[in-house]
């Protein structure tokens, strides 16, 4: 009895606490289990990538202030549960997404299956959950994949998503980031929903809507005072036409590039898996090595550095029948994820982006899954340990207490008593309360 309770112990006791609040009822299975297998099995590719011994020691860090650790984040699922018909992300208009009486998934336009089971973006459990995942691990805020706020295709939803994520962010004391796909821009035009001639007038009424609605937030990120704003890209808007763009800001953001992509006014660039360079066929880590040291050799000179970290790279898009994949690169169990990291850290940036939390199909999932659990998330975990000191205070047990308190949320959804508590555990873990 004189022993210290572990966390494992104190998860126990908030389990039966709460399930003595709920006059009684016991808290056997979840209301959304999480798969133990895959019932539907995608093929792997098979050209088999060059072999390569990348580094699996601890992470290493040569002081000084440490970079933020922002996940990359895609707010553009829904589900027939939540919103009433399942999204083209979880379908591509080709998969029929099903869940097997003993609670596996089935038809994902995925390889991998979240461990919650598919999701919806506007859902509030689902949210809290991801927020709560992030800063157990160590991960400081989300960069969240924005295409504007316009009604068309699904954009508006994607819209409504950000504003429901970027709530959790704050609660949770984690910072945001918006990077704006213009592309969209194209795809209106394109489609006779937007005249060309109105085009960059469109591009000033989203950074004013920028301004007006994130980019004031205390949580969001802020560079001396400005914004940081990223783009996948640019894809549409070129050179000065940014600069018209951002002459409606006050103050002016610092705007960050896709590697390969900089304008006139830009502060950097941030890498992304260079699929490119096999186009369509398994990316050897050779490759892989020599993209990075030339990116990281041209960001020496920037106004502010963003790193980049994935766990490798294992799209869809060929099985569903959207186009020819982009190619593959192997996680190597980790060391993929081990060796980008470690590689972002050791040139210090100001900023490493982590690709990405939820991109399903590409392959580039950070979030714990049905395949590899929680695997990467320990890894990111293990690194901020290193580079942190002694302001964190997460441990690799506490990353499964955000799976039992999400399970618990759904259960209790009608029960406020709980919900009650559940909220102060949340609370608690936020702040470090184990």
């Amino acid at each position: 009895m004189g022993q210290i309770m572990g966390r494992g112990t104190i998860l126990i006791m908030m389990l039966l606490s709460l399930n003595g609040c709920a006059g009684g009822q016991a808290v056997t299975q979840p209301t959304q289990p999480a798969a133990s297998t895959v019932a539907f099995i995608f093929p792997t590719p098979t050209t088999q990538p060059t072999p390569t011994e990348l580094p699996d020691g601890p992470f290493t860090w040569g002081g000084g202030q440490r970079p933020l650790l922002m996940a990359h984040y895609m707010p553009w699922y829904q589900t027939q549960a939540h919103s009433g018909s399942w999204g083209w992300h979880w379908t591509m208009g080709h998969y029929n997404p099903k869940q097997s009486a003993d609670g596996t998934w089935s038809e994902l336009a995925s390889h991998a299956t979240p461990l919650i089971g598919p999701y919806d973006s506007q859902d509030e459990a689902v949210l809290a959950y991801q927020v709560l995942l992030m800063k157990l691990s160590g991960i400081d805020g989300v960069i969240i994949d924005w295409y504007g706020m316009e009604n068309f295709r699904d954009y508006g939803q994607i819209n409504e998503s950000t504003a429901r994520l970027v709530q959790a962010v704050k609660k949770a004391g984690l910072k945001f980031v918006i990077c704006y796909e213009d592309q969209t821009v194209k795809h209106r035009v394109d489609n006779q929903d937007l005249p060309k001639e109105d085009a960059v007038e469109h591009g000033k009424a989203v950074m004013r809507y920028l301004q007006k609605t994130w980019f004031g937030d205390e949580a969001y990120l802020k560079v001396d005072g400005r914004p940081l704003l990223l783009t996948f890209g640019p894809q549409y808007f070129k050179g000065d036409e940014w600069k018209s763009l951002f002459s409606v800001l006050k103050p002016q953001p610092v705007f960050i590039t896709l590697d390969k992509h900089e304008v006139p006014g830009s502060a950097g660039s941030y890498p992304w898996p260079p699929m490119w360079a096999a186009p369509g066929q398994t990316l050897a880590h050779e490759r892989l090595a020599s993209y990075l040291s030339d990116f990281y050799t041209r960001a020496a000179g920037w106004e502010y550095q963003v790193g980049g970290a994935f766990p490798g790279y294992h799209d869809i898009y060929k099985e569903a029948g959207v186009s020819d994949s982009n190619g593959y690169l192997d996680a190597l169990d980790g060391k993929t994820l081990r060796y980008t990291l470690q590689t972002a850290l050791d040139h210090q940036p100001d900023l490493v982006q982590l690709i990405t939390w939820n991109d399903y199909g590409e392959g580039t999932v950070l979030e714990p899954t049905v395949e590899y659990e929680y695997r990467y998330l320990e890894i990111i975990q293990e690194a901020r340990q290193v580079i942190g000191g002694a302001d964190f205070v997460y441990e690799r047990q506490d990353l499964r207490l955000p799976l039992a308190w999400y399970h618990l949320r759904v259960k209790y959804a009608e029960d406020t008593q709980v919900s009650a508590q559940l909220e102060h555990a949340f609370a608690a873990m936020v702040a470090g309360n184990m």
